[in-house]
């Protein structure tokens, strides 16, 4: 009888880590393999906690950074610059966040001892009671991050916009395979300390020229090109996933490269440091294959297309190096 109990109690607790896990693993193996790792990695001076506006490539919020070296700065908006939480439920935060992971914590005590949402069936009905209840907190919580969202990207986005700067973002799409972003539109800065910045028809070529380069070097693991390509901060995380990929024995190839539609979300300087952020949306081949055979281990053949929010940033007397990649939601 006491074997049995204890059989029962270890065999739920380890269905708890299972259900726990696979939302995990999900995300993971959904993951992109590309440059960045399909993550929000870098910096952007002191926006980096700001959202970017929305743009016509990119009209959904962004996603904060997972990675970055930037630490909230004293003079930001205190809801834009606050650091993202970790967890299921870091974005929703305060009540909303409290509350929902109490019910969790709550389901998964009653699970193990016994109780929970469906715990009078026993066993099976009880793991499966727990997966349904897991379900409906993350659903919860994803209504709630949505309202929050919704709530106060407005003011994240603007939080340090001036009274007469102008109300969106200046856009420079094309549609249509081979389209680029050169377009001559001028780029627009927020906040008395930071001074406007026109970006050129040859900033936007380089941008385009940057996209294709940064997911060569990527490719063909040079470390040393990517030096040349981005910012000191993007090449270490750079290193780390080609790291974590040498430690599985593959490698990610991503060719085929071409820029669908792009546009300026904004511009800016720092100092002497001028940042750009812009949506783009490109095609591409993302495959990941095994370092002795060659075999496909992830993504395939076919072509797909991405979207995502790319920040360069350039000194005087240097080009645009990429210093931040942004995942859109």
């Amino acid at each position: 009888m006491t074997f049995s109990l204890r059989s029962r109690s270890l065999f739920k607790a380890i269905a708890v880590v299972l259900a726990l896990a696979l939302p995990t693993a999900l995300a993971i193996s959904s993951a992109d393999a590309r440059a960045g790792g399909g993550m929000s990695s870098g910096s952007r001076g002191s926006r980096s906690y700001s959202a970017p506006p929305s743009t016509t490539t990119a009209p959904g919020s962004t996603s904060q950074f997972n990675r970055t070296y930037t630490q909230p700065g004293a003079g930001m908006n205190s809801a834009a610059s606050a650091p993202a939480r970790g967890g299921m439920f870091g974005r929703a935060g305060g009540f909303m966040g409290g509350l929902a992971a109490g019910f969790l914590g709550a389901g998964l005590l009653g699970m193990l001892f016994g109780g929970g949402l469906f715990g009078g069936l026993g066993g099976l009905s009880s793991i499966l009671g727990l997966i349904i209840q897991i379900a409906l907190v993350v659903l919860v919580v994803r209504l709630a991050m949505s309202w929050w969202q919704r709530r106060h990207a407005p003011r994240a986005a603007y939080a340090n916009a001036d009274a007469g700067a102008a109300p969106g973002p200046q856009t420079s799409h094309r549609s249509g395979l081979g389209g680029g972003l050169a377009g001559g539109l001028g780029g627009f800065g927020f906040g008395a300390n930071n001074a406007p910045l026109e970006i050129k028809p040859d900033d936007y070529e380089a941008f385009e020229r940057l996209l294709g380069d940064v997911q060569a070097a990527w490719s063909n693991e040079d470390v040393a090109k990517l030096h040349t390509l981005a910012t000191p901060e993007m090449v270490s995380y750079f290193e780390q996933d080609l790291a974590q990929n040498r430690t599985r024995n593959v490698v990610n190839k991503v060719t085929d490269v071409k820029l669908l539609q792009g546009d300026l979300a904004e511009a800016w300087r720092e100092g002497e440091t001028e940042y750009a952020t812009v949506a783009l949306r490109f095609a591409l081949t993302d495959k990941t294959v095994d370092r002795n055979t060659g075999a496909i281990v992830a993504g395939s053949e076919q072509p797909g297309e991405a979207t995502e929010i790319w920040t360069f940033a350039r000194r005087p007397g240097s080009g645009w190096e990429l210093s931040a990649i942004q995942q859109t939601n």
